[in-house]
């Protein structure tokens, strides 16, 4: 086994330069060589996460439907392996090691500034090596049922998550990633062993590295640790989504001082380079709209309907597409109204000129930074492979970016298919009777 591709991709405009390999086992490889910098940050990922539970190959007749919070059970058990558990090798190595499951992708890493190859041997060695057992499937069980009651009670997450319960009918984004108790207590050894079968096959994987490292050495350690296997293509199913929200308004009690809300408008999905485009010019129309320095923000900050809680952000992927606001008020449905006049104003008389020209020098001057920095450089070349676009993209479709592509897509968001999402403090009778 060995490399069968290998490409450049440079970026004029930064003067920076990657590497990406495609080895003979199905892994593409993608290496950001940093010289001059002492640590060094590597991931492997694969494109599966919570969203995907309904999946079949190529070869099956029907779809098959998996326990919700599966990929996070699977990311918890690959780090238990027969041997010795990895955390304990990594100790010996002086990496510190870490995984986490996102909505789309399960990702592996680890940074160091010491044995790296050695490390990298680790990592390359238990993501393709599950073990599970009986026994040890339902030892984690408890765990994660302890983690999933985390979330239920994390404000900031229940928040964010609820407004996606409201916004989606059907679309499995709306789903906790951990699952839930009863959905975990379905999951078996079989199970985890068929969605590692059909989605930590190399070919849906990346190897993404940047930092001081030889091209070669990581080269020798692939060819001698990858397993070579039959390429496997899950297809996954979606669900049928309708274009209009499930629920306007989604209310929930927590123990929480101020009342907090998430106010989220629902888009069509796109992907690709016109999905990342879309996000881009999505945070930039909202900062533009409600940055700390516009008449928005200053207005509403000064009658204390908001406070230096709220911000603006996007949220999109595979089927799904939703800008957002969120913080604080003790009044979230005024917030929720003026919110809304604001949009339609703006439509109107059209966004701030010189607000929109200052952020987008402040997000390129982001994008700038974020390369000199091992850890989010390593990120983003497998983001953006799983996304199906090149790392320097980001920073072009900014510099590429106009007033009137902000202003359309402002247009193009629809005020009737708006959720609001409320975590209300508990009562002090509610509080106690816990």
């Amino acid at each position: 086994m060995s490399i069968v591709s290998r490409e450049i991709i440079s970026n004029e405009r930064c003067g920076e330069q990657l590497v990406k390999l495609r080895h003979s086992a199905g892994l593409t490889i993608m290496i950001w060589k940093m010289p001059d910098y002492s640590t060094v940050h590597a991931l492997f990922g694969t494109k599966y996460g919570s969203i995907n539970n309904t999946f079949k190959l190529p070869e099956d007749k029907d779809f098959t439907v998996v326990p919700n919070g599966i990929a996070h059970y699977l990311e918890h058990k690959l780090f238990e392996n027969e041997d010795c558990p990895v955390f304990e090798q990594y100790a010996k190595t002086g990496a510190s090691g870490n995984a986490y499951t996102s909505i789309d992708k399960t990702c592996y890493l680890f940074s160091c500034s010491d044995n790296f190859y050695e490390s990298l041997e680790i990592l390359l060695s238990f993501v393709q090596e599950p073990y599970f057992t009986d026994e040890n499937v339902e030892k984690e069980r408890g765990i994660i049922a302890q983690e999933i009651k985390m979330y239920e009670d994390n404000a900031d997450w229940r928040v964010f998550a609820n407004m996606l319960g409201g916004m989606y009918h059907d679309h499995p984004v709306k789903i906790d990633i951990p699952g839930t108790v009863e959905s975990i207590g379905e999951i078996t050894k079989e199970l985890l062993y068929q969605c590692y079968d059909a989605f930590y096959n190399l070919d849906n994987m990346v190897l993404s590295i940047a930092g001081n490292v030889d091209e070669d050495k990581i080269i020798e350690i692939c060819d001698r640790l990858l397993k070579d296997g039959k390429p496997v293509s899950p297809v996954c199913f979606f669900g049928d989504e309708p274009n209009t929200v499930a629920q306007p308004e989604v209310r929930q009690k927590l123990e929480v001082a101020v009342p907090m809300f998430n106010i989220g408008f629902k888009l069509p999905p796109v992907s690709g380079l016109e999905g990342l485009r879309a996000d881009i010019t999505a945070k930039i129309t909202l900062a533009v709209l409600a940055y700390e320095g516009s008449a928005f923000y200053r207005r509403y900050y000064d009658e204390g309907l908001i406070n230096s809680t709220f911000y603006t952000d996007v949220f999109s992927g595979d089927g799904f597409f939703c800008p957002y606001f969120g913080g604080e008020s003790r009044e979230p449905h005024r917030v929720f109204s003026a919110i809304i006049e604001e949009i339609e104003r703006c439509k109107a008389e059209g966004l701030d000129r010189e607000s929109f020209n200052a952020l987008k020098k402040s997000l390129y001057g982001s994008a700038i930074r974020e390369l000199d920095n091992v850890e989010a450089a390593a990120t983003l070349m497998l983001n953006s492979h799983m996304d199906g676009v090149s790392p320097f993209d980001q920073m072009e479709i900014i510099a590429d970016m106009t007033y009137e592509d902000a202003q359309k897509m402002l247009c193009s968001i629809d005020t009737s298919k708006a959720v609001l999402s409320i975590i209300e403090p508990k009562s002090e009778e509610e509080a106690s009777d816990e």
